[in-house]
């Protein structure tokens, strides 16, 4: 952090006169007005801060202390009114201390840095002396502190040496009292080292007799391992003998069965090929008529989706829906933003058409129909990544196309004749459809007709 050398501003040369710090503030004096100058920013707006130092106006005080404090004492250096509007914050909240400074006696109470930090900053007449004096107290103090220390270390040190003295005095005894008895216990081991060499060689008389035994033993075991291995060797022989004849009988079986399945699938292959080529030789069409096609009798008529609406059933009662499913070959078209917003808008759109996918993959299973549910995709970046439930194909519009027109361009590519039914309670789409002749139906419908899944 650049430390400011001079207190003069813009202000002070306007009085006539500038005061002038002749060595730069002190250390404990700068970090003093530092942390004044930070704990007085966060009253102050965001227009009211220099430019370079806005970027530090959500800072807790600490923090612009260690991060802005070179910033904080340029500015204070540099800009006078910023130095001004420090300077009424620290008057509101240091009231006595700031009017004693002003009135050129400052407390001899009050602490020299917080004197000094504040001097700095109101800059009143002989600011420049306060700064000063309270950097030569501090370094007073500072030397009064480090020679007391001093004084308490030597005198630390002088116990310590004492204390080494008096402990390596009775370390020396202890240790000429512990050499006395390791010089008696020394020769009380010799003596018993003189007995136990005596020990070891008549215990290396008995291992020469234990190891000549050994040698005896290996021999006799090597002899008995010799006669177990080609034992052994013969059993494995035999073993071997008796796997293969095994294998071989295995082998046999095997050979026999499957000359027995060749030649039934050779007969089979036969009789399939002869019952082939005698189709084809009389020209035998498939069977396409049941005994039952040849009674005579009146069959039903077959219903449309306007029989269906001539009947006298509500248009949101389920039970339509269902009739009109029941049509052969019935294709169910779903405009899925319109039924999910009008049944459960509040949920999110992912969870919207997951709800309603699932409802129509039971539906499909429950009613055979073929079902379609369109949702509109204009708007997206990207393609929804999404697994279709069973019996429901999910279709999303192109960029430039709405959902809308996805469903009209649907019902118009289906064959005329064919059950075409369309939910959405859009009045465009309803008439769109219905002009392509597909049945529209209200989207209240089919969330009634789901409830029941």
């Amino acid at each position: 952090m650049d430390q400011p050398t001079s207190g003069a501003g813009p202000a002070d040369e306007a009085d006539g006169g500038a005061e002038v710090l002749g060595r730069p503030l002190p250390e404990g004096v700068r970090r003093r007005v530092i942390a004044l100058v930070s704990d007085a920013f966060g009253g102050l707006t965001v227009s009211e801060l220099p430019a370079q130092l806005r970027q530090y106006a959500r800072f807790t005080p600490t923090r612009r202390a260690k991060f802005a404090g070179n910033a904080m004492a340029a500015a204070l250096e540099s800009d006078a009114l910023f130095r001004q509007r420090i300077g009424e914050r620290l008057g509101q909240s240091q009231p006595e201390l700031t009017g004693a400074l002003e009135a050129g006696s400052p407390p001899a109470a009050a602490d020299p840095l917080d004197v000094a930090a504040a001097a700095y900053v109101l800059r009143p007449v002989g600011w420049v002396k306060l700064v000063e004096s309270a950097g030569e107290e501090v370094q007073r103090a500072d030397a009064e502190r480090a020679d007391e220390e001093t004084r308490r270390e030597l005198e630390h040190l002088r116990e310590e040496l004492e204390r080494a003295r008096a402990h390596t005095r009775a370390e020396t005894e202890r240790l000429r009292t512990e050499l006395e008895a390791a010089r008696k216990e020394a020769e009380s081991l010799h003596r018993k080292l003189r007995s136990a060499l005596s020990e070891v060689k008549r215990g290396e008389a008995a291992l020469r007799r234990g190891a000549a035994e050994a040698d005896a033993q290996r021999a006799d075991s090597a002899a008995q391992l010799s006669a177990a291995e080609s034992e052994s060797r013969r059993l494995k022989g035999r073993l071997g003998e008796a796997e293969a004849a095994l294998e071989a009988s295995r082998r046999a079986a095997r050979e026999g069965r499957s000359v027995e399945d060749m030649r039934l699938r050779l007969l089979l292959d036969t009789v399939l090929d002869a019952a082939s080529g005698l189709r084809r030789e009389l020209a035998l069409p498939p069977a396409t008529t049941h005994p039952a096609d040849t009674v005579d009798a009146v069959e039903p008529g077959r219903m449309s989706p306007k029989d269906i609406a001539a009947r006298a059933l509500s248009e949101t009662d389920p039970a339509l829906l269902d009739q009109l499913l029941a049509l052969p070959q019935a294709h169910l078209i779903v405009d899925g933003y319109n039924v999910t917003k009008t049944g459960y808008p509040q949920m999110p759109l992912e969870k919207q058409r997951l709800r309603l996918l699932g409802g129509l993959s039971v539906l499909a299973a429950q009613t055979g129909a073929e079902m379609t549910c369109v949702f509109d995709g204009a708007e997206l970046a990207a393609p929804v990544l999404l697994a279709p439930p069973r019996g429901v194909r999910v279709l999303f519009s192109k960029a430039g196309v709405t959902a809308d027109e996805l469903i009209r361009q649907l019902a118009r590519a289906e064959p005329p004749g064919r059950p075409v039914v369309v939910v959405s309670t859009d009045r465009e789409v309803a008439d769109g459809v219905a002009k392509a002749g597909a049945r529209p139906v209200a989207s209240v419908l089919l969330l009634k007709r789901l409830s029941r899944v």
